[in-house]
């Protein structure tokens, strides 16, 4: 652990620990929060609910990570809704606290913000696939993004504890539309879908998927 890190964690475990289970929404679209959380463990999804009442995830945190920092640092109404995606554990201190503590601690914040541009890639990077890409390279993007951040790799497979259901609401597709492209993966032998997870058989091979278009 770097001596940064070390900081943070000696700040925030002074705080309350608070624990939910997956699926516990802890943080309401248009709540302005009264918190900063940190996730010790765990993975917390945000998302945004459409018009026509999708799911729509825009990030996934993984330790460590703040959260939610736009409301906190810029006074931007909170639009998003944040839940954990598995059991989780996360400290929560006072807003203004922690942000004297940024303000105390310029270490800190510049590896907040080196984290922040890292997740600002991928963020970018859906952004242009979704105004550019087929629904197949949207599916196959996600598909590469979420194994990067949580695969876990066993014998040159990777697999993601991810469903269906959950790709497509991270990749902005529709549920029909993620069984036929997934269809398409499956006959390829690149993928193998299981109840609760997927396998990457060969991820060169899936990137060269993209690469072909």
């Amino acid at each position: 652990m770097s001596e940064t890190q070390d900081k943070v964690e000696q700040y925030f475990s002074k705080h309350k620990l608070r624990r939910y289970t997956k699926g516990q929404i802890f943080i309401f679209a248009d709540d302005m929060p009264e918190y900063l959380y940190y996730l010790k463990s765990g993975v917390v999804k945000q998302y945004v609910i459409s018009y026509r009442g999708d799911e729509v995830i825009v990030n996934l945190f993984k330790p460590p990570a703040f959260f939610p920092m736009l409301p906190v640092m810029t006074g931007i109404p909170n639009k998003y809704f944040f839940e954990a995606d598995t059991a989780v554990e996360l400290y929560q201190a006072p807003v203004q606290e922690t942000v004297d503590f940024f303000k105390a601690n310029p270490d800190v914040v510049y590896d907040l913000l080196t984290r922040v541009y890292r997740g600002l890639d991928g963020v970018l990077g859906r952004v242009v696939h979704l105004m550019t890409s087929t629904a197949k390279d949207r599916l196959i993007y996600e598909l590469i993004t979420q194994a990067r951040r949580f695969g876990r790799e066993e014998a040159g497979k990777l697999t993601i504890q991810l469903s269906e259901k959950d790709l497509g609401a991270r990749a902005g597709l529709s549920r029909e539309t993620v069984n036929r492209e997934m269809s398409k993966l499956k006959a390829t032998k690149l993928v193998t879908v299981t109840r609760s997870s997927i396998v990457i058989n060969d991820m060169v091979a899936l990137e060269k998927q993209i690469a072909k278009t």
